[in-house]
């Protein structure tokens, strides 16, 4: 969870994943900055590179 939010990591990769821009989300989101977004891919990919996943297969839409 970004600090002093209730925004998590979760949610915003799922922006992102959905193509939100950065500048949507500060838009729809002004209480959390540019380094908060940062902050939280930086956090995934390190919990990433600490854990064991397994990629899964592309699907066709």
């Amino acid at each position: 969870v970004i600090k002093g939010t209730r925004i998590s990591v979760e949610l915003i990769l799922g922006w992102l994943a959905n193509g939100w821009t950065f500048e949507q989300i500060l838009e729809s989101y002004p209480h959390i900055v540019r380094d908060d977004i940062l902050a939280a891919l930086a956090f995934a990919a390190e919990r990433l590179r600490e854990e064991d996943y397994i990629p899964l297969p592309k699907i066709a839409a």
